[in-house]
Parts: structure tokens; C-alpha cells; sequence
């Protein structure tokens, strides 16, 4: 399916609860990360930007540059889930910068750093999605509503990511 590349309205005030969002999502994860490579704030760093644009703080270099350092972060990672957690961070702060395009791809802004490093546990998948489930916002279930839904493919992680993005847009 072609995604539809209408523009889609997006407030200061959307932007910064999809961003609340992504960032307590994030920080749930964080330690997998900070386990793996403690001497490594990257990941801190782009959550806690997240959290300073959540909070009313304006978008700008410290995000683009903490989500940058957060990418990179995760692709030298030791780990699956150390990356996975990386890459948690990274879309916390990437969230402020969703593009206003009818792109499914930006599901993953708005959804991605809820996704837990489950394994294959799929009662922690389970439990975690739940978790997520409860801490949208119907701001943040809106706002997810105007995007096609979650791309295919990710393995476990994008599994995930679609079952919450059905889970949310059915839920409200």
C-alpha cells in the first residue's frame, strides 16, 4: 500500500505529549542500555532532551544532536538489547520531530520506544504492552490515529510495535 502524503496537522502541544510519551517509554528500557555500557550517557542524554521538550522546553540542536549520538549509541552496542534500548532514546527524542505526513513510518516515532526487549518471552511482551497500553494519552492515541498503521517487518520488535499500534487504535 502507497502511504498518502496529505499533510496531517500536528500543534507544539501534540508534538510535546507523543514526546512525553516516547520519553517515559524510553526511560523503562534505559537500563538495559546503561547495564551494558554504563560509561555511556548518549542514551540518557537524548531521553532527558525528550523530556526537557515534553515539559514545555523548545525543539532544537540538543534534541537533533542527542537523537543522533543515541542512533549511534545503539549501533555500536554489545548487545541486541542494549541497541534496542538505544534506539528507545533515540525516537524519545526524535518524537518532537514527527514529520506531518501521512507516513506509517512515523508510527515507529510515536510508537518506538515503547517497544520492549521481550525476547521471546511473550508474556513480558504481554505484560509490557499493557504497561504502554495504560500510559497513552488519548492526545497521544490521536495523534497516532491520523498515521497509517505500524509498517511491517522489525522481527520481534516490530511485532510488537503492531500489536500496540492495533491495541491503542482499537482501544480508544
Amino acid at each position: 500500500m502507497a502511504n498518502d502524503i496529505s499533510g496531517i496537522i500536528l500543534s507544539k502541544q501534540d508534538l510535546r505529549e507523543v514526546t512525553g510519551y516516547a520519553a517515559e517509554s524510553a526511560q523503562e528500557v534505559l537500563e538495559i542500555f546503561e547495564r551494558a555500557h554504563p560509561a555511556d550517557s548518549r542514551p540518557r542524554e537524548a531521553v532527558d532532551a525528550a523530556w526537557a521538550f515534553a515539559r514545555g522546553g523548545e525543539r532544537g540542536k540538543s534534541l537533533r544532536d542527542t537523537g543522533w549520538a543515541a542512533h549511534k549509541a545503539a549501533r555500536e552496542a554489545d548487545t541486541a538489547a542494549a541497541g534496542e534500548a538505544a534506539r528507545a532514546a533515540m525516537c524519545a527524542a526524535s518524537a518532537a520531530y514527527l514529520h506531518p505526513l501521512a507516513d506509517r513510518h512515523q508510527v515507529k516515532h510515536i510508537l518506538g520506544a515503547a517497544e520492549l526487549i521481550a525476547g521471546d518471552d511473550r508474556e513480558v511482551g504481554a505484560h509490557h504492552l499493557g504497561q504502554a497500553r495504560q500510559r497513552a494519552t488519548p492526545v497521544v492515541v490521536d495523534v497516532l490515529s491520523r498515521y497509517p498503521a505500524a509498517p511491517p517487518g522489525g522481527g520481534r520488535v516490530g511485532e510488537l510495535l503492531r500489536d500496540l499500534d492495533e491495541a491503542l487504535r482499537s482501544h480508544f
